[in-house]
């Protein structure tokens, strides 16, 4: 029995756009490597920048210091208190030093830093360069005999790639740090003992992985957003960085998820990292 042609056309119609879909989504994940490889090659070609990489590592790395350490203390005070109310039951509270230090330095402390620079150096990234790609600032350059990846991509790129391990450090005490705080005044924890089960439990293994992992999450925000910014019509107006601000935004989260799930399969059970 044959479909009616009205499903057969909506079929038809559906399969086009998943199709098409599909064929923006690959192009753009194909020119997005491209960027990246063109970046990487470009970092060890001079001319060595090194005024536009500190100015980015400062506005990165310094001006993002306070909310990293903010999200930090407090998502180590939610480890603290949802780790002892869960543990308690067992009568092994003891070991909440333990599960805080181990969380925070091996998945959180990484993966928090990673998703509040996504969200205000990803998109700011975004914005600035899809700005410039608006205002014809990037042909200009092209003009004036200067490449647009070696200028505006490489010390974003840099500038991230080192200041989110750093910040990562930062959040991973203050994390530790605020596991400490809710253990020891809401529950009347011993803070020495706590001390201690953290000093016992924290690896240099695991303080290697959550380097590995906020140097990769690091690299691929700043990927997203320069390449956010850099794909921009020039004809997009300023409704056209807005959308791409907020794209890049999504995008980078999406992709510190399956980052971190690669990285995770990678450096457990194919490394066997501890």
């Amino acid at each position: 029995m044959r479909n009616p042609p009205s499903e057969s056309a909506s079929s038809n119609g559906l399969a086009f756009l998943i199709k098409n879909r599909l064929h923006s989504t690959l192009s753009e994940i194909g020119e997005a490597c491209r960027l990246l490889a063109e970046t990487i090659f470009q970092i060890f070609r001079p001319p060595w920048q090194f005024d536009l990489l500190m100015k980015q590592l400062l506005f990165i790395g310094f001006n993002s210091l306070s909310v990293v350490l903010v999200s930090g203390f407090f998502t180590g005070m939610v480890l603290g208190v949802q780790g002892y109310v869960q543990l308690k039951p067992y009568a092994v509270e003891g070991s909440v030093a333990q599960f805080v230090s181990v969380s925070v330095v091996k998945e959180l402390g990484p993966m928090i830093t990673a998703f509040v620079l996504s969200g205000r150096i990803g998109a700011s990234i975004t914005a600035e360069l899809s700005t410039m790609k608006v205002t014809e600032q990037i042909d200009a350059l092209e003009v004036m005999g200067t490449n647009p990846v070696k200028y505006l991509v490489v010390p974003r790129f840099l500038a991230c790639s080192i200041m989110l391990p750093t910040l990562t450090i930062f959040s991973t005490f203050a994390g530790i740090f605020g596991g400490y705080v809710a253990v020891v005044s809401l529950f009347g924890f011993n803070g020495y003992f706590y001390v201690l089960e953290v000093q016992k439990n924290l690896y240099v293994g695991s303080v290697l992985i959550s380097l590995i992992k906020a140097t990769s999450f690091g690299m691929a925000i700043a990927a997203v957003g320069c390449y956010k910014g850099f794909s921009i019509s020039t004809a997009g107006g300023a409704e056209g960085v807005g959308t791409a601000t907020t794209g890049s935004a999504v995008i980078s989260l999406i992709t510190i998820l399956v980052l971190d799930f690669v990285l995770n399969h990678i450096l457990f059970n194919i490394l066997g990292l501890i």
